[in-house]
């Protein structure tokens, strides 16, 4: 399942009309939007320090999950439910807490997995848009000998020269010792499901473009692209971003995907957006 081919994605457009898409809400992280988009003379504060006179707000997270004739294969991870103690080793869960969902029988990637009657052991390519905290938090699940877990290329050779716990919002315990797989980015996963070399954000931060014959074309930017306000115009950065001009470029590279295509992007981590699109367990996209 999911011979992976190199292909021009940019040019081409091809669907299945057998695929189904859900997306998982994965929980939903707090935190100070300085961190998510670049302001004159910002500087960071932690969750004792929320009601200064800054702007602190929610930033939610979300697994795709594709159903398709080859397999079943999942995007990203989102958040853990231990994620107080998880984190902890690095500080994540002081700069950016997690709001606990109110239907917490979909609010989580295992209780949304459940509400279509799944478990980890039921998917079978796992495809991680980077190695941050909050799309890996959950990836463990999944390294069940059964399911194959890929991440771009660059971005397990960027990991490997992490030394210590931790290095910017990489926290090594969250992924040391997964069989991960690499892949160059810009491939067909499978026909209609193209993933998207999108790097800046990180080493090998990728997108992934669903071309959908009844919804038409779907590209979800993970951190390559964080909200609506990061895409503007004008673009918007982030201090967390590893090579700027890389990251600029990868914003403009989705953009002209967008353009050839009619895509909806669906921005990583928008709180607007995510109310707008389908998210419920007996809702999808095909």
């Amino acid at each position: 399942m999911c011979d992976m081919r190199s292909t021009e994605i940019e040019e081409t457009q091809l669907v299945t009309a057998e695929m189904k898409v859900h997306v998982l809400r994965t929980g939903t992280l707090e935190g100070d939007l300085s961190w998510f988009l670049l302001r004159k003379g910002d500087t960071f504060i932690d969750r004792y320090h929320k009601d200064d006179p800054r702007i602190w707000s929610h930033y939610p997270t979300h697994a795709v999950l594709i159903e398709h004739p080859e397999g079943r294969i999942l995007w990203d991870t989102g958040l853990p439910r231990n994620w107080e103690e998880q984190w902890a080793p690095a500080g994540f869960n002081d700069y950016f807490p997690v709001t606990e969902d109110v239907n917490a029988t979909t609010g989580w990637l295992d209780s949304g997995l459940a509400s279509l009657e799944l478990a980890p052991e039921d998917i079978d390519v796992l495809v991680l848009s980077h190695l941050h905290y909050d799309h890996v938090g959950n990836a463990r699940m999944f390294d069940n000998g059964k399911t194959r877990i890929i991440a771009n290329n660059n971005e397990i050779a960027g990991v490997k020269t992490i030394e210590g716990t931790v290095d910017g919002a990489h926290l090594v315990s969250e992924f040391l010792g997964l069989p991960l797989e690499g892949t160059p980015g810009d491939v067909d996963l499978v026909e209609g499901v193209h993933l998207i070399n999108t790097p800046g954000h990180t080493w090998g931060t990728m997108s992934l473009q669903l071309d959908l014959p009844n919804d038409g074309t779907k590209i979800f930017t993970s951190d390559a692209i964080y909200l609506k306000d990061s895409y503007g115009p004008p673009i918007v950065g982030s201090p967390i971003v590893w090579d700027n001009r890389m990251w600029l470029e990868s914003v403009h590279k989705l953009r002209g995907i967008a353009d050839r295509t009619g895509a909806e992007l669906i921005f990583g981590h928008d709180k607007d957006q995510i109310e707008l699109i389908k998210t419920g367990p007996d809702e999808f996209y095909s």
